[in-house]
């Protein structure tokens, strides 16, 4: 089962040098995932789903996007568990006037089914018929492996954003920022509950504004690491967003993005972490060239530590950068 979809890209969809948001092309991605899990889990006689998004693997964006291009998205699902779909999305750029095209993203999305009758309740996914044998296991693989570190993430970022008085230049408190929304009809399915997609672009808005305000140049997204979606958000709920800085090389930063919510209108449930994800930002000229980031510098014990996590992932994925560089013997 395959889907795929279209649209110009607009001033709106830009930040003021013309580079389209990751935010922007991360809803996209979201809305194509989304409509062909559920498309999917409908696809037998049974009760009726929409599918939530659970998570969204590290994508890279391959190459910026501007306004007057058409962005293509597709989609294609390539494995089924008992209570979820992995959907595969690539997104093209074409320059509608020299007919252009180019791969500027490849992400993979993970949904799970929610019952019409109580979105509280997953329910079981049609299986999908594989073209080769060796599908169903790898699928399988990446499957457990998701599993698992969405379950090691839940825990571990438990710490909230808080402001400081009169910050330093190139300290985490100098660019940390946070976006408070109060969830509304437009931000939601028609069942109550947020689009993954609105969620991730008001994470990449304030991830921007932190790598903008630390650099103070036009910046635009690199890479995003997985997304987790804890919990649903529902309407009426107050979401704050909030973004820090945790690590600087020499031409990229990476932003940590913590999503809460807090369920003004009931008072029986605490506020409550929603998402979280990692960032990576570039800093470019006016020419769109790559510059150097000033350097951070951690002041507090967490923040040096923070740190050294951002530098560990950084290695790790330069060094796999580096592997499949290599050519094959």
């Amino acid at each position: 089962m395959a889907s795929q979809m279209s649209r110009i890209m607009r001033p709106d969809d830009a930040n003021v040098a013309g580079n389209v948001h990751g935010g922007t092309i991360l809803k996209m991605i979201e809305e194509a995932g989304a409509i062909i899990s559920t498309r999917h889990c409908n696809s037998q006689n049974g009760e009726r789903c929409v599918a939530a998004l659970a998570r969204v693997e590290r994508t890279d964006f391959l190459s910026p996007m501007c306004i007057g291009e058409v962005a293509h998205v597709s989609a294609e699902i390539t494995y089924t568990s008992k209570h979820s779909v992995e959907v595969q999305v690539n997104v093209m750029s074409e320059n509608i006037l020299t007919g252009t095209k180019k791969l500027t993203n490849k992400a993979t999305l993970w949904y799970v089914p929610l019952s019409l009758k109580n979105v509280d309740k997953v329910l079981e996914v049609p299986p999908v018929v594989y073209s080769r044998q060796e599908q169903e296991e790898e699928g399988r693989k990446r499957y457990e492996a998701q599993k698992l570190e969405r379950m090691e993430t839940k825990w571990r970022n438990g710490d909230i954003v808080q402001p400081v008085p009169n910050p330093e230049p190139n300290t985490v408190s100098y660019s940390q920022s946070s976006l408070i929304h109060l969830v509304g009809p437009s931000d939601c399915t028609l069942h109550g509950f947020v689009h993954g997609g609105v969620t991730m672009k008001l994470m990449d808005e304030v991830a921007g504004i932190v790598a903008a305000r630390h650099c103070k140049t036009n910046i635009v997204t690199a890479s995003v690491d997985a997304i987790n979606f804890h919990d649903k958000i529902r309407k009426g709920c107050v979401i704050t967003i909030s973004g820090r800085m945790t690590f600087t090389s020499n031409k990229s930063m990476e932003i940590e993005v913590l999503v809460d919510a807090d369920p003004v209108v009931d008072n029986s449930q605490k506020r409550y972490r929603a998402a979280s994800a990692f960032f990576t930002y570039v800093s470019l000229s006016q020419e769109g060239k790559s510059l150097p980031v000033p350097q951070l510098v951690p002041e507090t014990e967490d923040e040096k530590k923070r740190f050294e996590e951002g530098k560990g992932r950084y290695l790790q994925m330069k060094a796999k950068r580096q592997g499949q560089a290599e050519p094959q013997p």
